[in-house]
């Protein structure tokens, strides 16, 4: 099983394909294993690798680290120890706000940073605030059942239950400790960083998130020059799964539309 130890905790990680690097991170809870129907398509021209982030999935799940700065810190130290060449970093939900601050924070190892269904921001302020007190409340007194009711929600009318299940089953197979980030979650707002940003970024999101609604990657983009929005019709807040086909067109749009900056002038 191929692993790295980084700031005392072990990551999974699988690396595969040859060409300008993606580095996939998926959201809260989940695994790499969310990111299938991207592989096949990818692999034939890309180097892709695949993450679970601490205390998810088939990676180690320590008590420590389970910030945004900790998340960042690991995909530095991945980054640099598999000697990814600026890899465009595609993030869905939180994986999108991790991808995010490591264009802020590390800006010359990120070659770009496409965000799906990512929370740029929660437009809700101190209501979200309590929503998310809440969440972690009931996480605590009955994970199951609040991850049982919570997850269907994610995904579009019609999204067959058999994902549904196995999202929330991954998400009961990872580790406590990532509450903190839902704990966390009302605070972050990149916006007042955005416009300094010197990487190139596109948001991919679906046309019927709920759970982030379309106007929080359009007021982003607003404030980011050169940034643009792909919306993917009759998807949820996980598009990539709902609808792999269109996303995969969608993704290698905003590759190409990337290409100028200079990314994929290395072999990865």
């Amino acid at each position: 099983m191929p692993s790295l130890d980084v700031n005392d905790t072990t990551l999974y990680y699988e690396d595969e394909g040859a060409g300008p690097a993606l580095l996939f991170l998926h959201g809260w809870g989940t695994s790499g294993r969310t990111w299938g129907a991207q592989l096949p398509d990818f692999t034939r021209d890309h180097r892709v690798v695949t993450v679970d982030w601490r205390g998810c999935g088939r990676s180690a799940r320590p008590a420590r680290g389970n910030t945004t700065g900790g998340v960042v810190s690991d995909l530095v130290a991945l980054i640099g120890a598999l000697r990814l060449d600026r890899p465009v970093v595609v993030g869905s939900s939180i994986g999108g706000s991790f991808a995010t601050e490591l264009a802020v924070r590390r800006p010359e190892l990120t070659g770009g940073v496409v965000p799906v269904g990512a929370p740029g921001y929660w437009p809700s302020g101190e209501t979200q605030a309590a929503t998310q007190a809440e969440l972690v409340a009931a996480l605590r007194r009955d994970r199951a059942g609040t991850v049982a009711d919570w997850v269907p929600g994610w995904y579009a009318p019609g999204t067959a239950p058999a994902l549904i299940d196995w999202t929330i089953r991954q998400i009961l197979d990872s580790g406590v400790y990532i509450d903190e980030h839902q704990a966390t979650a009302d605070r972050y707002d990149p916006r007042p960083t955005l416009p300094g940003l010197q990487v190139p970024i596109h948001y991919l999101h679906g046309e019927l998130d709920t759970a982030i609604p379309v106007e929080v990657p359009r007021t982003c983009a607003a404030l980011t020059p050169g940034t643009e929005v792909s919306v993917i019709a009759g998807a949820g807040h996980m598009p990539h799964q709902e609808r792999p086909e269109r996303f995969n067109a969608a993704l290698r749009a905003a590759l190409d539309r990337m290409a100028p900056a200079g990314w994929l002038n290395g072999s990865g």
